[in-house]
């Protein structure tokens, strides 16, 4: 390997550092956030934006409404 492919290699490597701890500290925030929020206040909504959440995402990868297609 040349030095600039070590060099490249290195680069790319500190860049992937960097967007993962970026990534853990947004997870951290979103983390803190939900600790602190009131839960007696915010169940029901967090139920049904999870919910929703379910419903697009986790089904909507398996699943194909046919509704949805043009």
């Amino acid at each position: 390997m040349s030095e600039k492919e070590k060099k490249n290699e290195q680069d790319l490597e500190l860049r992937k550092v960097k967007a993962l701890e970026k990534i853990a500290n947004s997870l951290d925030g979103l983390t803190l956030w939900f600790e602190e929020i009131d839960k007696e206040e915010w169940g029901n909504r967090i139920q049904y934006y999870l919910a929703e959440f379910h419903n697009k995402v986790v089904k909507g990868e398996n699943d194909i409404d046919v509704s949805d297609i043009s």
